[in-house]
């Protein structure tokens, strides 16, 4: 019989130095570094100015992050690579967009005068 005073039980740890995942639960891929940078610079680049060179950079590392995602499913991280690649392709897209509708107006200006 236990005692008041005893300190209480503990759940088993985990070994250090196992190869079932990080301490974050997945959550955080900093295995997967590629996938992580492609998901911040996904968000960002729907910021203007910044945001054409931005996407293209987010669908790159986000194709790479799930090659390697793919190569060690423990690193995970695929869920990041996706965010990253979808937005960086909407904003890549709509910024692109946004440069040839500029384009056309500068040259159809250029032309009434």
């Amino acid at each position: 019989m236990s005692s008041p005073y005893d300190a209480p039980k503990l759940p088993p740890q985990r070994k250090s130095g196992t190869t079932e995942g990080d301490n974050t639960g997945g959550i955080i891929p900093y295995k997967n570094p590629k996938a992580l940078i492609a998901y911040y610079l996904g968000i960002f680049s729907g910021l203007p100015l910044v945001g054409l060179p931005f996407g293209v950079a987010a669908v790159i590392l986000g194709i790479l992050g799930l090659r390697d995602r793919n190569r060690n499913p423990v690193i995970k991280g695929s869920v990041h690579a996706g965010i990253g690649i979808g937005c960086g392709t909407i904003f890549t897209l709509l910024w692109g967009a946004v440069v040839v509708m500029m384009i056309f107006a500068a040259l159809s200006g250029a032309n009434r005068r």
